[in-house]
């Protein structure tokens, strides 16, 4: 058996046994290529073997920190190995768990929401990947095909054969483009839309999209430079958001029910709903009054389907004309309530724009019963009300509408208004600049480390801990999108900012799982989020969780400091992730660490370490990577 020897140490190797060594890498490299393109016939242990020898994966970690406090020691012998988690848990979601959801109440969605399971009933083990799982075509091409193995629900592909949501072809989904309210096509749709909502001049960016389906609408936004933030609940249509986040798509598991939506006040520039069956004109107009609360002023409301113009299709839906007529009257009310103004309707499309300000509307708004004002966007596990949100004081908002707003690209580095005035305490113009500066400094250095950030590999990525949201802003590339996670306990709420540069993200409270499927994220950025929660839940969970959404041959990076690192890099070892410490930017004195971890390739049913099978002097996937025990951290 080889030995799993400390990742740091310098081994004494012959030339000609590392030219071995590295012809056996590459010959089980190219047999995988050969399998991956369809000819193979599935020798899964070939194929284990050359992903776990992947030459590519960790090709450049080739920096061993070399500052003290026992970073460089060998704590192999401490290693405690998670067991993989039974066949039945490849898709687990353990906040959206269908057996815990049926026993809580249908009303009002209740059941489709977040119910995460005690601690007691955690699982401590690794969800396993579907057999045949494999790497998600690149982007473009993920857009519009999933390979079948990633995903294996086929049920889509009939319920919505006529609409064109998906087609089973081969061994791929292909996903036409279509959606139940656009059958011919999202860019058809997409383009009308754009005769009244300023699609194409940059004003335009973060999207919301309720009830997203396989999230077709914000796949082909993203040729207009719009970013779609897509929720959906797990529900009968099986692995609509799991398709989503396959194709490359922001996504995340999410209802209209009664807890607030995980975003923050005035953040996105419009919002849609296709066919989405929120009873829009319910709860005394509780669901508008929440797109309300979280369209900037100006933004933009999109309707497309029931009960707009009910008269003509009341018969095509299948539903009585009287109660159609009765929701879009109710729809139509309180959209006067919010005082937002009717732009457009056609067909079966109505658009809404929310005012600028509050101005223009004040005698509408008699009625209105407001919402209690607050200085923050606390809204994680807040009950929804149905009160109006208060627009920002008149003079604020006068900056807001008069350019402070600008268009994207413009936006990612110009100062956010909520900074400008002073409205995120201990964040100035020029701590905000100072940010930036900082993280495009330690995004050069990530690329150095990793050279695959800018190579596509990485498409899906997550920045859990996304303060400033400087490091999304640092990765900028339509190659890939970052989804800023804005942790609860954080001891600023920045997630405003964050949307006001043209980013999206959402609340979360990692001691919680995160409303996604497994295997969803390609690369996870985790900035100080365990000196953060060091004292709130087990570090042993977060890192668990991170396993179940990232997916097999996904990279993590952890910033941190150095006694934190050693013992998240202890648990890790125990979760067939390769790892890598590496010293900060500015040298080995300083405290800060840098861990590079990848998670191996394995598979529901067939979990066979690779260095178990094969003798050698050292791990293959160190010689692979070329890992120099003894280099200079101090020289990235």
């Amino acid at each position: 058996m080889a030995k799993k020897g400390n990742l740091g140490e310098n081994k004494s190797r012959s030339p000609m046994s590392l030219f071995i060594i590295a012809g056996v890498c590459c010959f089980f490299y190219i047999l995988g290529a050969w399998q991956r393109s369809g000819f193979g016939k599935g020798d899964r242990i070939a194929d284990l073997v050359n992903r776990q020898t992947d030459c590519s994966i960790l090709s450049n970690l080739n920096y061993e920190t070399h500052h003290g406090n026992g970073i460089g020691m060998d704590d192999s012998k401490e290693i405690s190995e998670f067991k993989p988690c039974g066949d039945e848990y490849i898709d687990y979601t353990p906040c959206h768990d269908q057996n815990r959801a049926m026993k809580f109440p249908r009303e009002n969605m209740t059941y489709r929401e977040r119910h995460c399971p005690p601690a007691e009933e955690k699982l401590h083990c690794l969800v396993p990947a579907p057999v045949g799982y494999v790497t998600p075509f690149p982007w473009p091409k993920s857009r519009d095909y999933v390979p079948f193995a990633n995903a294996p629900y086929k049920s889509l592909t009939v319920e919505k054969a006529v609409q064109n949501w998906i087609q089973f072809e081969g061994n791929v989904f292909k996903f036409p483009g279509g959606g139940t309210q656009f059958p011919e096509g999202a860019d058809a749709y997409i383009s009308e839309l754009a005769t009244v909502v300023p699609l194409d001049s940059g004003m335009v960016r973060t999207a919301l999209d309720t009830g997203c389906g396989v999230a077709s609408w914000g796949a082909y936004l993203l040729k207009k430079n719009v970013i779609a933030m897509s929720f959906a609940p797990r529900d009968s249509h099986e692995a609509q958001v799991q398709f989503a986040l396959e194709r490359g798509v922001p996504a995340v598991i999410g209802v209209l029910g009664t807890i607030k939506l995980p975003y923050p006040s005035n953040a996105f520039d419009m919002a849609h709903c296709s066919r989405c069956l929120i009873p829009w004109g319910a709860n005394g107009g509780m669901y508008m009054m929440e797109v309300d609360r979280v369209l900037r002023p100006g933004g933009y409301w999109v309707l497309s389907g029931p009960p707009i113009n009910w008269s003509k299709s009341f018969k095509s839906w299948k539903r009585p004309a009287q109660e159609l007529e009765e929701e879009q009257r109710k729809i139509e009310e309180y959209a006067k309530l919010l005082c937002w103004e009717k732009k457009h309707e056609s067909g079966e499309i109505a658009i809404w724009r929310k005012r600028k300000n509050n101005d223009s509307c004040r005698n509408q708004a008699t009625q209105a019963i407001m919402c209690e004002t607050t200085k923050d966007d606390s809204v994680w596990n807040k009950k929804m009300e149905a009160c109006i949100t208060p627009y920002p004081e008149l003079s604020e908002l006068d900056k807001v509408a008069g350019g402070e707003w600008q268009p994207y690209p413009e936006r990612l580095k110009a100062i956010p208004f909520r900074i400008s005035s002073g409205s995120v305490p201990g964040v100035s113009a020029e701590t905000y600049q100072k940010d930036i500066r900082l993280w495009k400094k330690h995004v050069s250095a990530y690329k150095r480390i990793n050279k695959l950030i800018d190579s596509g590999r990485y498409r899906n990525i997550m920045d859990m801990n996304a303060d400033l949201g400087s490091f999304a802003a640092a990765l900028d590339s339509p190659k890939l999108w970052v989804m800023n996670v804005m942790p609860t306990i954080a001891e600023k709420d920045t997630l405003g900012v964050i949307y006001e540069r043209g980013l999206i993200g959402i609340y979360h409270d990692w001691c919680e799982a995160f409303s996604t499927y497994p295997r969803t994220y390609d690369l996870i950025h985790a900035n100080g989020v365990f000196s953060l929660y060091k004292s709130k839940c087990d570090p042993t969970d977060i890192l668990l969780e991170m396993d179940r959404i990232l997916r097999p041959e996904g990279a993590v990076i952890f910033r941190d400091q150095e006694d934190v690192l050693f013992k998240v890099r202890k648990i890790v070892r125990g979760m067939r992730w390769n790892t890598k410490m590496v010293d900060h930017e500015d040298g080995p004195l300083v405290s800060e660490k840098i861990l590079v971890a990848v998670k191996k390739y394995w598979v529901a049913g067939f979990l066979i370490n690779l260095l178990d099978l094969v003798e050698v002097k050292a791990p293959l996937w160190e010689v692979a990577t070329g890992a120099i025990g003894d280099s200079v951290a101090g020289d990235i």
